[in-house]
């Protein structure tokens, strides 16, 4: 009966660790006067931060712009969750985050030219995949069962190595002859594929 006891506990810890792991991190549920104060200060950072890119021109103003953006659906994102109190809120908060500095990302590619633009793209996508993923785990961790959470991150990690492969073989493209042929063969072995 003490070995059923411990081998329950151990396979419980298993399961329900990570679980366990993700709802330890969510906060309380905050106060909707918190919550309204923190979407007030996001609301008048934004046109602050908005304002002072005027100065700036071409892409400088995109970038600035979208990163004005960004920390204002972040900020806002993060209220709420806190407001909701749930890990899967926290979860939502972290995709929100995630397809913001994307989109940051990317602008700030627009700067580059060729096969550097292309890289810088693909990584972008890459960090955006690897920052989906772990909010998907998360998500799975707060809502679903082990089941669900061992799917999501076999998912979240095939995402993340496809991305990341795109983003390493794209390297090999500003190469020529057998620089590019090595290289190309280095990304294969190193992603097995």
């Amino acid at each position: 009966m003490k070995t059923w006891l411990t081998t329950a506990a151990v396979c419980s810890m298993v399961f329900a660790g990570p679980a366990a792991f993700t709802l330890a991190q969510a906060a309380p549920a905050g106060s909707k006067a918190d919550y309204d104060a923190a979407v007030k200060t996001a609301n008048a950072n934004y046109k602050v931060a908005r304002a002072q890119c005027d100065s700036l021109k071409g892409n400088a103003k995109d970038v600035c712009v979208k990163e004005a953006k960004r920390d204002e659906e972040v900020a806002k994102a993060s209220a709420e969750a806190t407001l909701d109190g749930t890990a899967k809120a926290r979860a939502r908060a972290d995709k929100i985050k995630a397809d913001a500095d994307y989109s940051v990302a990317k602008e700030k590619c627009e700067d580059l030219k060729g096969n550097d633009k292309d890289v810088c793209v693909k990584e972008a996508k890459a960090a955006h995949e690897q920052a989906v993923g772990s909010a998907k785990v998360e998500k799975a961790a707060a809502t679903g069962t082990s089941t669900d959470v061992a799917e999501a991150r076999a998912d979240a990690k095939k995402d993340s190595v496809d991305a990341a492969y795109k983003a390493d073989k794209e390297k090999c493209d500003a190469m020529s002859g057998d620089a590019k042929s090595k290289c190309q063969a280095d990304v294969r072995t190193k992603y097995a594929r």
